[in-house]
């Protein structure tokens, strides 16, 4: 299985709408692949004294680099796009993989 990572940081006078969007749409979109085999969504744990965003992670669960493969050619330049013009600067993203041992 592989892990598509990906980590947002999010401006905090933002954040309330931010994650009710992913849950509610971006999220359920890229579900709508059919690609993926399932999410998680976790709130990363920054040190509060220097935080200046909110960031979250959202896995999404990969049976093959296959799968990702489709997903990057026919979905993903689409909707990082949605996400851009809708919250510009108030949301970076980057993103990582991991594979479980």
């Amino acid at each position: 299985m592989i892990i598509y990572n990906v980590t947002l940081s999010i401006n905090p006078a933002m954040e309330t709408s931010v994650i009710q969007w992913l849950k509610e749409e971006h999220i359920p979109e890229v579900l709508d692949t059919g690609l993926f085999m399932g999410h998680d969504i976790f709130k990363v744990i920054e040190d509060p004294k220097d935080r200046k965003h909110n960031s979250y992670a959202v896995q999404y669960k990969l049976e093959s680099w296959a799968h990702y493969n489709t997903y990057a050619l026919e979905h993903a330049d689409r909707l990082k796009e949605i996400t851009q013009k809708k919250f510009g600067e108030n949301v970076l993203a980057f993103r990582t993989f991991l594979e479980k041992c």
